[in-house]
């Protein structure tokens, strides 16, 4: 069975940081394409950054270009998101999504295997 734990939400001020991971298990294939996706209240779930299977290649929604930074460890089956300079309207539940090989890939509906989501809250 395959789960994605997602971590690190919380409320933060504008203009500071969070670090969300998401934690993999069960997977039947080793090679996998991962990303984060969000969506905010009355709002479809959107892209936010994704991660090659090889990891050498990351890809960013505009919103956050410049300021959020997607990584792995493929060592511990997680992938992670940096978020700097936040703003208000970061503000959303944040979800990490998986799907076997693959990169560039930035429509939820290419994503089989998604986390429970972890809220991000940020004030003004």
């Amino acid at each position: 069975q395959v789960q994605l734990v997602e971590s690190g939400g919380g409320l933060v001020q504008a203009g500071g940081s969070l670090r969300l991971s998401c934690a993999v298990s069960g997977l039947t294939f080793t090679l996998f394409e991962m990303a984060w996706f969000r969506q905010a209240p009355g709002k479809e779930r959107d892209f936010v950054a994704g991660i090659a299977w090889s990891a050498d290649s990351t890809y960013y929604a505009d919103s956050v270009k410049g300021r959020f930074t997607i990584s792995r460890d493929n060592a511990k089956n997680t992938v992670y998101l940096q978020m700097n300079s936040l703003k208000p309207e970061d503000t959303a539940v944040y979800y990490c999504a998986v799907r076997p090989l693959g990169t560039g890939n930035r429509y939820k509906h290419e994503y089989p295997y998604w986390g429970q989501g972890t809220q991000v809250t940020v004030s003004s």
